[in-house]
C-alpha cells in the first residue's frame, strides 16, 4: 500500500457522528514515513489508541499505551497479593505455637 492508496482508503470512510473511533488527518514525517493518528472516542472525550506508520509500502500498527493504567494493574496486584498473604497468615501462621499447650496425641 502506498500513500496514494493509503489516503483515498481514509478519504473513503464516511464520517459518523455515532462513530467510536476518529482518525486524524495523516501527516508526513522528514523521513518519509506517513502517521495516522487513531483515537476512540466516548461522549465528549476521546483517548489515544494508537497510530498508523506507512513507509516505503508498508504498513505498521503502533498502539498507544496508556502508562497509568499499567502502574495502577501493578499496585492493585501488589495490594491483593497483600491481603491474600495476611489471611493467609492469619489463618494458619508459619511460626511455632508458642503458648506452651502440648496437643493429645491420639
Amino acid at each position: 500500500m502506498n500513500l496514494r492508496e493509503a489516503h483515498d482508503a481514509v478519504s473513503t470512510v464516511v464520517p459518523d457522528a455515532n462513530a467510536s473511533h476518529v482518525y486524524g488527518e495523516p501527516y508526513e514525517t522528514p523521513d518519509g514515513a506517513t502517521v495516522i493518528t487513531v483515537a476512540k472516542v466516548r461522549g465528549p472525550r476521546a483517548k489515544p489508541i494508537g497510530v498508523f506508520v506507512i513507509k516505503d509500502g508498508n504498513v505498521r500498527w503502533s498502539p498507544a499505551v496508556d502508562g497509568e493504567r499499567v502502574a495502577m494493574m501493578g499496585i492493585l496486584v501488589g495490594l491483593v497479593s497483600a491481603a491474600l498473604a495476611g489471611v493467609a497468615m492469619v489463618r494458619r501462621p508459619p511460626w511455632p505455637d508458642l503458648k506452651g499447650e502440648i496437643s493429645p496425641r491420639l
